[in-house]
């Protein structure tokens, strides 16, 4: 005997039912029975859907804005990345942002500073740089760098082609809040701070000055180089075994901590050796991706839900939260990706699939 679903019970609903939930809507109150099912479910259920940004398609469109606008009169020159089930939410998952930044040769961005955190991943082009605080971060294809909360920041461009980066900011989490707040510094440049790189060789090396305590959430490493870290993960795997479901992955840390190098942002760079096939893997993080070197195929989904795509360097794609996906590389790939795990990880909900567990 098959039981009554929920809609099959909502057709019955009587006539003096009806009347009583139109008049407690007039007092700001609705039933909860009525709503339960939608609002506690089995597994996550969210909007946001996987989806590729091949970034050759859209490298003529984004540099196409630099004809109709300037990064000053814009603030910052950014094609947001929306993703196609959240049309108008300004947002690539349901709690991140992510949009794709160009600045000209000669060009300034004006300082500002506001209340969510960013990270800047570089995509294309050198000789632009992002000061944060004062304290300039020149950047190269495959950096990494950070943003905090509240920090004064701005970038300019002291090369001669166009530089690209990655946006990631945990606006529309902070936006769900309420804590939005946004101040624009009256000049167009924040004062010039401590030299390039200060930050890296204060902290970058395990050590630190004596006396000096964390006296923030977020790593006061400002820029963490590709070269770097690119080094790292060819050390480790040489003496590392391979996890079937991620390859080699590290994350991005605060080096004085051992946190998250960001308070509301985890942050990854991940090697996958050529051939490598991961095992199916699912997790609660909205994941978006950035690959640096190589290609492969990102299989997201499963039965008549599956999708592929075919992902190269420079590329974007998005993996919404408890959506099953696996890889399969066809060149050696290093490739860089942001979550909202961390944030989970503290209120206690991260959680993950491995296999068919």
């Amino acid at each position: 005997m098959m039981e009554n679903t929920h809609e099959d019970i909502k057709k019955d609903i009587s006539p003096d039912r009806l009347d009583y939930y139109a008049e407690i809507k007039k007092s700001g109150m609705a039933p909860l029975w009525e709503n339960l099912h939608h609002m506690l479910t089995p597994e996550p259920k969210v909007k946001s859907l996987p989806h590729h940004w091949e970034y050759s398609s859209v490298r003529k469109l984004l540099l196409n804005s630099a004809n109709l606008i300037s990064a000053a009169e814009a603030e910052r020159r950014v094609l947001m990345l929306e993703n196609p089930g959240l049309p108008g939410n300004c947002s690539i998952t349901e709690s991140l942002f992510a949009g794709l930044q160009l600045i000209m040769p000669g060009e300034v961005a004006p300082a500002h500073r506001h209340s969510p955190a960013a990270l800047r991943f570089i995509i294309e082009g050198s000789g632009a740089y992002t000061a944060v605080n004062g304290e300039k971060t020149y950047m190269e294809p495959g950096d990494f760098v950070i943003t905090p909360s509240w920090c004064w920041h701005d970038h300019g461009h002291e090369g001669k082609e166009p530089v690209v980066w990655l946006d990631g900011l945990d606006i529309p989490l902070v936006r769900v809040i309420g804590s939005i707040f946004v101040e624009h510094y009256p000049e167009e440049r924040f004062p010039e701070g401590p030299p390039p790189g200060d930050s890296l060789e204060r902290y970058g090396n395990n050590m630190r000055p004596v006396g000096v305590l964390p006296d923030d959430l977020n790593s006061p490493i400002f820029s963490y180089p590709y070269e770097r870290s690119r080094e790292t993960l060819e050390k480790l795997r040489n003496s590392s075994d391979l996890d079937p479901y991620h390859g080699l992955k590290l994350e991005y840390i605060d080096p004085t901590t051992g946190g998250p190098a960001i308070s509301t942002i985890s942050t990854f760079l991940q090697l996958m050796p050529k051939g490598f096939k991961s095992e199916k893997y699912q997790s609660t993080e909205s994941l978006i991706y950035s690959p640096v070197e190589g290609s492969g195929t990102v299989i997201i989904g499963q039965g008549d839900n599956e999708q592929v795509f075919n992902w190269k360097a420079q590329d974007i794609f998005v993996i919404p939260c408890w959506h099953p996906h696996r890889f399969e590389i066809k060149e050696e790939a290093i490739v860089f990706n942001f979550s909202d795990k961390i944030v989970q990880t503290k209120l206690g909900l991260w959680r993950e699939r491995r296999g068919n567990a």
